[in-house]
């Protein structure tokens, strides 16, 4: 049995396998099993596999569970002590796993521990998804050590430091398997997007830290199996109103619901005035579906382990400091 599975989850994206899965397989399969779990592709995704990697592992689902429930699944079909998720559009690069295992392995109260996301198209930059780790403000809005909002910052060396973080990127995130099982993986309803924040939040309240680890680097071309589209838009705002309603404290949450209609309706007005009208019914449509949930959500709220106060979440809104210039992470922190 294989200390670590890297974990690769497909929907019809043989292009992607073509592309980046060799860089896997070159830098990986020494030290870990590689395991591609295949969402319900409809294209030849599984046949290209079989014909040029059938040292592969492949993991069949019979239909597209989505980022959240597919990893679910496909975890539970592994033995092995670590699992690592990787987004099928990351580019690996030599020695990348051998910082991650360290981590885990010396220092046990560690749950995620993630590398250095830069971009395949800009090398030099950070890539949009996680750079040098994420962190969260009061309102709920996701940035990273390198990126704030729009503004990515070009990789100079200046969050080489290994630190604690809040999230680490789901486009490639180093867990412990046993641990990912027991605190109920991700939220199957999420689908996809927010649900790797979602759950190491779930972590950290169970006493867990969650760690970047800039020795290791890998490549992200972002975007790769849910384009930028209104869907997605709908399922970053509900999935990130539920998060909050989950896991967040009473005063976290009082505040959440006095600011965050305004502010989701000012970004509703602007996507109009951009001529896109799509995006902005997609925004008043989460919370259409988060007001619908909210009875499903108390129960999740409740059965959350909350044994430690989280540290991490920036007292601020990055929104209005972003606006008033600070557009790099070491302006906020």
């Amino acid at each position: 049995m294989a200390k670590l599975s890297v974990v690769i989850l497909n929907w019809n994206g043989r292009h992607h396998l073509e592309r980046f899965l060799p860089s896997v397989v070159c830098h990986s399969s020494n030290e870990a099993e590689v395991v591609v779990a295949d969402n319900g592709s409809k294209d030849d995704s599984l046949a290209w596999l079989r014909l040029n990697y059938p040292e592969v592992r492949v993991v069949k689902l019979d239909k597209n569970y989505g980022f959240a429930d597919g990893y679910n699944r496909a975890i539970r079909e592994v033995e092995s002590e670590y699992v690592l998720l990787l987004n099928s559009d990351v580019e690996v690069t030599d020695g990348w796993l051998a910082p991650l295992v360290e981590v885990l392995d010396r220092e046990v109260d560690v749950a995620v521990v993630a590398p250095k996301l830069r971009s395949v198209e800009q090398r030099d930059r950070f890539e949009y998804a996680g750079a040098a780790g994420g962190f969260i403000d009061y309102l709920g809005y996701p940035f990273c050590r390198g990126r704030i909002l729009s503004s990515v910052e070009r990789d100079c060396g200046q969050y080489d430091g290994r630190r604690n973080v809040f999230w680490a990127s789901g486009a490639a995130m180093c867990c412990r398997r046993r641990l990912f099982l027991e605190l109920g993986g991700f939220d199957a309803d999420f689908f996809a997007h927010m649900e790797e924040i979602d759950l190491q939040w779930r972590m950290q309240l169970a006493g867990w830290r969650i760690v970047v680890e800039p020795r290791s680097v890998v490549y992200h071309l972002g975007g790769g199996t849910l384009p930028n589209s209104s869907h997605k838009v709908y399922l970053n705002h509900r999935n990130n109103l539920a998060m909050l309603y989950k896991c967040s404290t009473p005063m976290q949450r009082a505040v959440v619901a006095l600011i965050r209609p305004f502010t989701d309706m000012v970004e509703a007005l602007a996507q109009l005035l951009t001529l896109h009208p799509h995006r902005a019914w997609a925004i008043l449509r989460a919370w259409g579906s988060f007001i619908k949930w909210h009875g499903e959500l108390a129960k999740k709220r409740r059965a959350t382990k909350r044994i430690k106060k989280v540290e991490g979440i920036y007292r601020f809104s990055i929104v209005l400091r972003y606006l008033c210039g600070w557009h790099k992470f070491k302006q906020m922190m």
